[in-house]
């Protein structure tokens, strides 16, 4: 059975890695969203985006922040990480730099974005409760088959972690 998640990402320069990773048949994610789509959205202001990132979080268990050299940091997906703490989801982190866009290139690897938080009255740093992947390989071939593999895994231990983040 598909898992329900949530998939965030930088749009411009990751839709088309975040796309492969989308299309991998054991999760169900959210709708994809055209340059267009999102531009309307965004010129609705920041209530509204608000609202539509709500609205895509709920009925999901899990949100896959998918890791590009510019992921960590940005306002949306900032909110999209605590959004998704606070509604006591899974969380899980994937680096998609080492997979091919649509020219065929590959970028840097990118700083993790769990980092700069802290939660829990222990102020421990979400960095180290949430897991983040980086596949081993970098033939963009080989990244993709190693994310399919291990996908559901990784979502079904994110969401046991945040059943009890703090546990030692």
């Amino acid at each position: 059975m598909a898992k329900r998640v949530f998939f965030s990402f930088h749009y411009k320069p990751d839709n088309w890695r975040a796309s492969q990773v989308r299309n991998i048949g054991v999760i169900e994610g959210n709708a994809p969203v055209s340059d267009n789509d999102w531009e309307t959205i965004t010129k609705k202001g920041e209530e509204a985006i608000e609202k539509w990132i709500n609205e895509q979080l709920d009925g999901k268990s899990c949100t896959i922040i998918l890791i590009g050299s510019n992921t960590a940091g940005r306002k949306w997906i900032d909110y999209e990480i605590l959004k998704t703490w606070n509604d006591k989801k899974g969380l899980v982190g994937i680096h998609i730099h080492n997979l091919k866009d649509s020219d065929g290139k590959q970028c840097s690897k990118g700083s993790n974005p769990f980092e700069d938080f802290t939660v829990g009255q222990e102020k421990k740093k979400l960095s180290d409760i949430v897991k983040v992947y980086d596949p081993p390989y970098t033939t963009s071939t080989y990244v993709y088959e190693h994310i399919e593999e291990n996908i559901e895994k990784w979502i079904e231990k994110a969401i046991k972690i945040r059943k009890n983040p703090f546990k030692t």
